[in-house]
């Protein structure tokens, strides 16, 4: 049951990774816009990449697990990249094209998601009891799976960190 809740957590967690390029979306339109937005969404994957390399002491033993990990999380954000642009681009849609765009958008977050728990699930296997704490720290999400996503003042992989116990307190 824990791992399950861990995987949904973490999968919870890497959807600020997508909703990171809707952000950088809403930049005013220029010549450049559509080059200079990719550039800022793949810098913040590959920054997302990196925090949680670092975060969760991804050993040399582990580097296979963890690059098939991180090609999926680029994977992703390409996708959901290119998802984002286009509805950007989009001008004058309907409200039911507007729906079915956000509908297609949704699924593939969802299909995203799935690839990426799947590619978290020998990872997480591989990790020393320490590493698995940290992940469990580093995905968690405030009021649990659903919960509301604190990621800073718009950077991702941003964590707060945990509250001290009573004990420590006392």
């Amino acid at each position: 049951m824990k791992k399950a809740l861990v995987m949904l957590a973490s999968a919870v967690a890497m959807s600020g990774a997508f909703a990171q390029s809707s952000a950088a979306a809403a930049a005013p339109a220029s010549a450049s816009a559509p080059a200079t937005a990719k550039a800022g969404h793949e810098r913040n994957v590959e920054d997302r990449i990196a925090y949680l390399h670092s975060q969760l002491k991804i050993t040399s033993a582990q580097d296979t697990q963890w690059n098939t990990f991180a090609d999926v999380m680029r994977s992703n954000g390409q996708t959901m990249g290119e998802l984002f642009q286009q509805r950007r681009a989009a001008a004058n849609v309907s409200a039911l094209d507007d729906m079915k765009q956000y509908a297609t958008i949704a699924q593939a977050h969802a299909d995203g998601m799935k690839k990426l728990v799947d590619a978290f699930d020998p990872l997480y296997n591989s990790l020393s009891p320490e590493q698995k704490k940290l992940a469990d720290v580093t995905f968690h999400q405030p009021g649990g799976p659903g919960g509301p996503r604190h990621h800073g003042k718009g950077k991702i992989g941003k964590v707060k960190p945990a509250p001290a116990s009573d004990a420590a307190a006392k």
